[in-house]
């Protein structure tokens, strides 16, 4: 897409949403342990220091930042950016992944980045699901879609599910209205090769009003990285049946339905 020769500020926001979701199997007696197990590895300097790596990426200049761990569990963390003074790179706008953070890419306006986790447990059968939503708000020329590669991989996500959507319009100096600025035709585009061969993946797009949604399910459901005591002595009946409430679970997050028992049947 060529440049356009803009009348004033770009004025279009540019908002990407970023929900994870790491499925955990943890029984009542290990339930607390597990807990506190994800409030230390996600706790909100942990959170900060990713968002400070978000910034980074795309040359944003931190303004302020606050954050806060809650109790009994989950963090939040607020961070105020500003356009930096870098050049924006011929690549910005292709449909491609964005690097991890080892190099400034681009600049931002009158933006925010928040993040905020969930942990939660279900009451008896030992499931327990941690959740982390971040929201990348941009003003002005670029997308945040630059950031997700590295989102992805902060995270160890058996789900993850996006939403981006371009706001306004922004005028060229004949007063022309354009209401995106960048070509885009699926968030995909933007994730690693290695990443999206490792998920299922699908969209649902409504092009006419610049909306894009992308889900993720992890293909492979080894029950040796879902336990939360690695040596457990599980009889086979037991793994059997931990494995079917893994999938159960982590399926009903990917469709955002819940199934019975003669759908999916799980082993108590």
């Amino acid at each position: 897409m060529n440049k356009l020769q803009l009348h004033g500020f770009n004025n279009l926001t540019k908002s990407l949403s970023f929900n994870i979701y790491d499925i955990c199997y943890a029984p009542a007696e290990q339930q607390q342990a597990y807990i506190e197990y994800i409030d230390e590895a996600y706790n909100a300097d942990k959170l900060t220091q990713i968002l400070k790596d978000v910034a980074e990426i795309i040359g944003a200049t931190i303004l302020n930042i606050a954050h806060q761990d809650y109790d009994p569990q989950g963090a939040s963390v607020t961070m105020l950016i500003s356009e930096g003074n870098v050049e924006l790179p011929s690549s910005m706008h292709s449909q491609s992944p964005g690097p991890l953070p080892d190099t400034i890419l681009a600049h931002l306006d009158k933006s925010h980045i928040t993040v905020h986790t969930y942990p939660e447990s279900h009451p008896d059968n030992g499931i327990s699901t941690f959740r982390a939503d971040i929201d990348v708000s941009t003003c002005g020329r670029i997308s945040p879609l630059k950031a997700l590669n590295y989102l992805i991989h902060s995270f160890e996500s058996d789900v993850v599910i996006m939403d981006y959507k371009v706001r306004g319009f922004t005028r060229d100096i004949s007063g022309k209205k354009h209401y995106i600025d960048h070509n885009i035709t699926s968030i995909q585009n933007y994730i690693a090769k290695d990443t999206q061969e490792s998920y299922q993946m699908i969209d649902v797009n409504v092009y006419q009003e610049n909306i894009f949604h992308t889900k993720m399910m992890l293909k492979e459901t080894e029950l040796e990285n879902y336990l939360f005591e690695k040596e457990s002595n599980l009889s086979d009946e037991q793994k059997t049946g931990i494995q079917k409430k893994l999938q159960k679970e982590v399926t009903e997050i990917f469709y955002g339905h819940n199934y019975r028992r003669k759908k999916i049947d799980v082993a108590d």
